[in-house]
């Protein structure tokens, strides 16, 4: 079988490949030799589908090429396409390229209110450094509670007890604190210095294992791998934000009759809700960029108001403005709330959108805000459906975008780049966090409840029936509405039966999910207008539906809420006048879990408005948490508890200046190995022209990896499994696109020590060697100067030398989403 002599890869990544034949003749020299015996155990991705489709071999030799080389198990390449694909995924592709002097002014803005966040931050709660700490009074610990050591790691707390040290005759307080294999004493004040408490995202406090004294190894690892994902969400944050930055449009002009709408609000706004006010017109009238602010404010502190005068500013100004709620209860009070506050605005058409209409309904609202007939759509995520298209939409309200489903979110975070974007949340962000996100994040907190506003009683206790007849009756003979909560459909027929025989005479519904869509809606009408006295439901009531008239709540079977649910569902009530009860019923003390019990008893203690966001900031504060980050990210706080993560997330955000990287171009990193790979001409026959698929990945490798990972899996796809000497090529050109990538701008062997060329800072170094999953390459890897070094155990062969660069470069490249890539 005769084979093909390509040139030096070296000489393909610098100079610009020819197609023509006559050039394939000058490079290519045809010899006699078999298909390398290796040559079944590698695979091949990459290239661009219209530029391989003239390529395409005979339908013969396609089949019997593939029946030959049908791809195997992943190899090294395909390993890396993957983790590419899941690191980068659409976003790489979504955003534009910026320039590092562009970054520069942005990521200073950014640093600029940072700072001042951060400094806002050290007088609300100072640390040790005079910054922020979340550390843990020992006294505040009670025997059992886990506790988190920073440098030992997990353990649980057995108290603190008198004890004379070796060197003193005088007692001195220690903590006790129980670990895998054995038990540790702190003197109070180190403990006071190095001590968190342990809280996990779902509310438990039990940890999967406790940490070993005698090895600290595992916890350093946890504590690592922690950092890396903090790293990660901080360089998303910044990178999010500066791509919005960029985004233009004009500001919208200041309107005179803002100020007679704004004079309809019946209530005095709270200062809280004026600085909501102010901060989002400052984001409509005088910034250039789309607005993207979240509004978080507790249960009817009043943040509908601000996106009302939100919709206003854009709609007067000639632009629609469309409304999504999580649920249709939800987005019909919504558009009723509007509909009376744009009554006075016959111009401004206001319509919804919902399953519950017709189809012939549903056509006309379609074509009525295709032509800009309608100013204002209220609904749910049937508003994010391909039919739906918008005329000149201008704004996007969103309340709890918590509540939608990951394709949802998507949608709704593609509309941010071209819209202003106001989203609200009645789940709490602890103010500290908010601050500490400044600079990331636009947001107004509205955490001072209206003055007219009574604290909710709240009673916990087991359910009998005699304490539910008497609490409805206390709010009847007021009369007052009554909400009853479960946890699940099974039941409400039940209670239903026992409270018609209780209360013969009065009109009571139940509401649920499962029902008919004009059923539903029709009760919730009647309810809404006093018909209905008592309504028996799920927590489908949990957001939204506001009845002044309703001021008690009955939950049963309490112990299957989550803490967040059940003070959203008791914000419920209370909304008017006067005081609002909230009766949480729990089956048997004895069937209820350690961390069900605790939950309870917290949410029954925080009696005054607004606790929120102080109430268990450690469960609450993990949903706002999730607000900001997204929920699939909560999940690292597990290594080492919510307290650690959050105070490394600050000390992270205050250094988000040292985690930038500077890439090198492409051609000019210099990979000083000189391999001479041959293809065997079974292959090049099938290909008919490898020069110009071979000058396609060159031009695939040179724009990004993104376009490298794209080209080796379309080539791979359309012609199947490469030989080991295109893969040696392909394996060249992944070389130099991650060097250029990690700002390494030349490799070169000598003897057994390898060198890279880098402009990276030694912080940066350490960062990706922190994070790095493979142990050989971690610790053969040193920082010196302008170098990493490594030395290797012996001087390698050229092939296995580049093999080994590829691993070592795909392990150091897996640590660019932890950085700012500009």
């Amino acid at each position: 079988m005769t084979s093909l002599l390509l040139p030096n890869p070296d000489s393909i990544t610098t100079t610009p490949l020819v197609s023509n034949l006559r050039s394939f003749r000058r490079f290519f020299s045809l010899r006699r030799s078999s298909l390398p015996r290796n040559s079944s155990s590698s695979s091949l991705p990459l290239v661009a589908l219209c530029s391989l489709s003239a390529t395409a071999a005979k339908p013969t030799t396609a089949t019997r090429w593939r029946e030959k080389h049908e791809l195997a198990e992943s190899d090294s390449i395909s390993i890396l396409n993957e983790r590419i694909r899941r690191d980068l995924g659409k976003r790489e592709t979504a955003r534009p390229a910026m320039d590092s002097k562009e970054a520069e002014k942005y990521i200073q803005m950014v640093k600029e209110q940072q700072e001042r966040g951060l400094q806002k931050l050290k007088g609300v709660r100072p640390g040790s450094d005079g910054g922020f700490s979340y550390k843990v009074d020992p006294y505040t610990l009670l025997s059992g509670d886990y506790v988190v050591h920073k440098k030992v790691g997990i353990g649980r707390f057995v108290g603190i007890k008198l004890d004379v040290p070796k060197d003193s005759s005088e007692p001195l307080e220690y903590v006790f604190i129980e670990y895998a294999d054995g038990m540790a004493k702190l003197p109070l004040k180190q403990a006071s210095r190095l001590l968190y408490r342990y809280n996990l995202p779902n509310e438990s406090k039990r940890p999967r294992t406790l940490s070993r004294l005698s090895d600290t190894s595992v916890w350093e690892r946890r504590k690592t791998k922690g950092k890396v994902a903090i790293q990660k969400m901080v360089v998303d944050l910044m990178e999010l934000y500066l791509h919005r930055l960029r985004q233009k449009r004009f500001p919208y002009p200041k309107n005179p009759v803002m100020a007679d709408f704004a004079a309809q609000f019946p209530y005095n706004a709270t200062p809280d809700q004026k600085q909501a006010f102010l901060d989002v017109d400052k984001d409509l009238t005088e910034r250039e960029t789309p607005m993207d602010r979240l509004i978080c404010g507790d249960v009817g502190f009043g943040k509908t108001e601000v996106a009302l005068r939100a919709i206003f500013c854009v709609v007067s100004a000639g632009k629609q403005a469309m409304v999504l709620a999580p649920t249709i209860v939800l987005a019909k009070q919504h558009y009723d709330v509007i509909s009376q506050r744009f009554s006075l605005y016959p111009q401004i058409k206001v319509g919804l959108l919902s399953r519950f209409q017709t189809k012939a309904e549903k056509e006309t609202y379609l074509e009525m805000i295709k032509h800009g007939h309608l100013n204002i759509i209220v609904g749910t995520h049937s508003l994010l459906g391909s039919r739906v298209v918008y005329s000149n939409l201008g704004l996007l309200v969103v309340d709890e975008e918590q509540r939608f489903g990951v394709k949802q979110k998507e949608k709704i975070a593609s509309f941010k780049t071209s819209v202003d974007v106001l989203t609200l949340s009645a789940t709490p962000i602890p103010r500290t966090l908010y601050l500490a996100l400044t600079g990331f994040r636009d947001a107004s907190l509205i955490s001072t409840p209206p003055p007219e506003r009574i604290p909710i009683k709240t009673h916990l206790s087991s359910f009998r029936k005699e304490k539910v007849i008497k609490a409805i009756k206390n709010e009847l003979n007021r009369g007052g509405q009554v909400f009853y909560v479960l946890p699940r459909i099974k039941g409400l027929e039940e209670v239903m039966d026992f409270l018609e025989e209780a209360f013969p005479d009065i009109d009571i519904a139940m509401a649920h999910g499962k029902q008919y869509s004009k059923q539903l809606e029709e009760t919730m009408e009647r309810f809404a207008q006093g018909k209905i006295k008592i309504l028996i439901c799920t927590n489908i009531v949990e957001s939204g539906l506001d009845i002044q008239n309703a001021n008690t709540i009955i939950i049963q079977d309490v112990q299957q809420f989550g803490l967040a649910q059940l003070y959203q569902l008791r914000g419920r009530v209370g909304r008017a006048d006067k005081e609002a009860h909230a009766y949480l019923f729990y089956p048997d003390k004895s069937l209820l879990s350690d961390q069900a019990l605790e939950r309870l008893s917290a949410l029954e203690e925080c009696r005054e408005l607004g606790q929120g966001f102080q109430l268990a900031e450690k469960d609450m504060g993990i949903r706002g948490f999730g607000t900001i980050f997204g929920e699939q990210q909560t999940g690292d706080v597990g290594n080492v508890g919510i307290d650690l993560f959050f105070e490394m997330l600050f000390e992270s955000l205050s250094k988000v200046e040292e985690l930038r990287i500077f890439s090198v171009p492409y051609n000019l990193v210099k990979i000083d190995i000189n391999i001479n790979p041959r293809l065997p001409s079974e292959y090049v026959n099938y290909l008919e022209n490898p020069m110009e698929i071979i000058n396609e990945a060159e031009k695939a490798a040179e724009k990004d990896m993104w376009s490298l990972m794209q080209f080796t899996e379309n080539l791979r796809r359309q012609y199947g499994k490469e030989p080991y000497s295109m893969e040696i090529i392909l394996k060249k050109l992944y070389v130099r696109r991650m060097a250029a990538d990690l700002g390494v701008n030349r490799i070169y062997a000598s003897g057994k020590m390898v060198v890279m060329k880098t402009n990276m800072s030694k912080k940066v170094f350490k960062l990706i060697t922190d994070s790095m999953t493979c142990d050989v390459y971690r610790s053969s890897l040193i920082y010196e100067g302008d170098q990493i070094m490594a030395e290797l155990l012996l001087e390698l062969p050229r092939e296995q030398l580049l093999n080994w660069m590829f691993q070592c470069l795909s392990e150091l490249h897996a640590s660019l989403p932890a950085l700012i890539k500009y």
